[in-house]
């Protein structure tokens, strides 16, 4: 009860104080300017001519040392006049009383404002790329597969041999169509919030080996070797072993594709500081340390002295392999990196140990 007394009377950080105390002060000065009527013989033509005065003198008073919160009230009402006609850049003066508590609302709303704006138009802008990028990456095998089908339409073709390749040629086409939806659609779920995790405990070591042991084949038909470490005891990890697969799988075909004539991939798994630590290296063409955190994003194509030479039978990808990799560990609480050297390059997922 007693500090609700003293912070009324406190007259600079409390509006009711400060209109206590204008109201005190006003009467006192209107008062002080009535009392010499006594003194002095004044005709008035109403018989309360001294009442009146009074009162006038203490409206005028009042609104004389109220007029500070007026105007300021007024300052903060222009200012949500000017931020809700759309002008987020508008802040208004924070003063140290409860107004200026308002006042700092005002500014920390049009901040927000400003910021899911900025937010909507990024999105806008992401999607009007994502389109543009889709459509580019569309357009090239649908091209190509028009062409081949005219010329089979037409029998413009030399032999048999010249008409299996041409049906060969639009069959891969249509299989590189078919990889860039899959990937569009799996990084809109991703991105979208629409994966839901079916995690449980799942053998790492075991799961790694089965993938090796199937694309060791395709790592050796494009002139590649592969290495393996790993630790003697199994390494268990709480993870979606079907998402898991796929982050491995898109790191693993990188590597194919970006590794150099005759190179070698070394893939390791290994407990370190509390982590389970997932690693593919290979070696290729050097790209420019401002470039390596680019490699993650969608649609980002490396340079065309990188670009997918190496892998046999293989059309450019859509640029969403590693984006789409590292979506599915961070969702897992982990985290994708990559460390580069001179043209090594090592790509590392880092999943938390499950607890025992």
């Amino acid at each position: 009860m007693s500090r609700n007394v003293l912070s009324v009377l406190n007259w600079k950080r409390n509006i009711r104080g400060r209109l206590f105390w204008s109201a005190f002060i006003s009467f006192f000065l209107s008062f002080f300017v009535t009392v010499p009527l006594d003194r002095i013989e004044i005709k008035m033509p109403w018989a309360f001519g001294k009442l009146f005065v009074m009162v006038f003198m203490f409206i005028f008073f009042f609104f004389l040392f109220t007029r500070p919160i007026v105007r300021y009230m007024r300052t903060l009402a222009d200012g949500l006049i000017a931020i809700a006609q759309g002008n987020l850049n508008k802040r208004v003066p924070v003063h140290h009383d409860e107004l200026g508590e308002v006042a700092y609302n005002i500014n920390f709303m049009a901040e927000q404002l400003q910021e899911m704006m900025q937010r909507e138009k990024l999105a806008e802008r992401s999607k009007m790329e994502l389109i543009t990028n889709v459509s580019h990456d569309l357009r090239t095998p649908l091209t190509s597969i028009a062409g081949y089908l005219n010329l089979l339409k037409n029998d413009n073709y030399e032999d048999l041999e010249e008409h299996k390749r041409y049906i060969q040629n639009a069959f891969n086409k249509t299989q590189q169509l078919t990889k860039l939806v899959d990937d569009l659609f799996e990084y809109t779920r991703l991105t979208g919030g629409a994966v839901r995790l079916d995690r449980k405990p799942v053998n790492v070591s075991n799961l790694l080996e089965q993938m090796l042991t199937e694309i060791e084949p395709i790592i050796l038909d494009n002139g590649l070797q592969l290495h393996r470490e790993r630790e003697a005891e199994d390494v268990t990890a709480y993870v979606d072993a079907e998402q898991l697969v796929r982050a491995i799988d898109n790191l693993l075909m990188n590597a194919i594709k970006f590794s150099i004539k005759s190179g070698a991939i070394s893939v390791s798994l290994k407990r370190q500081g509390g982590l389970i630590r997932l690693s593919v290296a290979n070696e290729g063409e050097p790209i420019a340390k401002e470039k390596e955190s680019r490699l993650f994003e969608r649609f980002y194509k490396a340079e065309p002295s990188r670009r997918e030479q190496n892998m046999k039978n293989n059309s450019p990808g859509a640029g969403l392999g590693l984006s789409i990799a590292r979506n599915i560990i961070e969702l897992h609480g982990g985290y994708l990196g990559l460390e580069h050297d001179k043209g090594f390059f090592t790509f590392y997922i880092e999943l938390p140990e499950p607890e025992v």
